[in-house]
């Protein structure tokens, strides 16, 4: 099985870049996306089921849509028609639909949309209430028998090494204390970063500013994940960035697990 997360950046626009032919070319068995900046009565038919031409590959989707228009908003793409679709439960954050959990017999793949903390922290405490209802809902779900894969943009660079400039972006978003020390809270509670489970190299991003041609220069961030509970990890074969697809300023990332 493998599970594919990407932050789009506005899933109309990117489906204007190739989106349809990028998720029929993967073949991946679950796509989750996020902010979409739309809900699903603004979308194409091809957007909201694409479709391989001979039929072969056909996608079910599921939308989080926030109530105010072109923000935020998770979906899940998959081919096989999950058992149920839940949102966080929770209005603070269902009100921006930053949240979509796709539950497979045993297994829950989160398609999750965390906050940006904003300039001067503006937003932390919201962000911060959400990384722990977060936590929370990740513990419920492993305490009622779930495997779990939390795939999204978690708006957080864990460590120094999770983005080009550390030293000078320590009181930016992303980068603050605050949102570092939740990380540690979350992987010290036993979740596991699967990409740095397999990789521990620098300069491996997944997000890159559209100014001074960041991208070409490589000066990014990772700050998408998808994370296991520690009885899953075993059952990872891999875990990937796949950098050289473009239409956002973020790439995709998958997880490839053994069935």
């Amino acid at each position: 099985m493998n599970i594919i997360s990407w932050n789009v950046n506005g899933i109309r626009a990117v489906e204007k870049k190739g989106f349809i032919d990028w998720i029929l070319q993967s073949n991946a068995d679950v796509v989750c996306i996020q902010e979409t900046k739309a809900c699903p009565g603004q979308l194409s038919p091809a957007l909201l089921n694409p479709e391989s031409p001979n039929k072969s590959i056909y996608y079910h989707s599921y939308f989080s849509s926030a109530k105010k228009p072109g923000y935020s908003g998770t979906a899940i793409y998959s081919k096989k028609e999950p058992d149920s679709v839940e949102i966080m439960q929770d209005e603070r954050f269902d009100s921006e639909g930053r949240v979509l959990i796709a539950k497979y017999n045993k297994l829950a793949v989160i398609s999750a949309y965390f906050p940006n903390s904003q300039d001067a922290g503006a937003r932390l405490d919201y962000k911060l209430a959400f990384c722990e209802a977060m936590l929370n809902k990740c513990n419920q779900l492993v305490a009622e028998g779930f495997n779990i894969v939390l795939c999204g943009d978690y708006n957080i660079a864990h460590k120094p090494i999770d983005l080009a400039n550390p030293k000078t972006n320590e009181k930016n978003p992303g980068y603050l204390p605050e949102e570092r020390a939740w990380m540690d809270t979350f992987t010290q509670a036993g979740y596991v970063d699967t990409f740095r489970h397999f990789c521990n190299e620098p300069a491996q991003y997944t997000w890159w500013s559209y100014r001074f041609h960041a991208r070409e220069k490589n000066i990014g961030w990772r700050i998408d994940y998808q994370c296991v509970n520690p009885a899953f990890i075993d059952k990872v074969i891999s875990s990937t960035i796949l950098k050289d697809v473009t239409g956002s300023d973020h790439c995709p990332i998958e997880i490839k697990i053994q069935e």
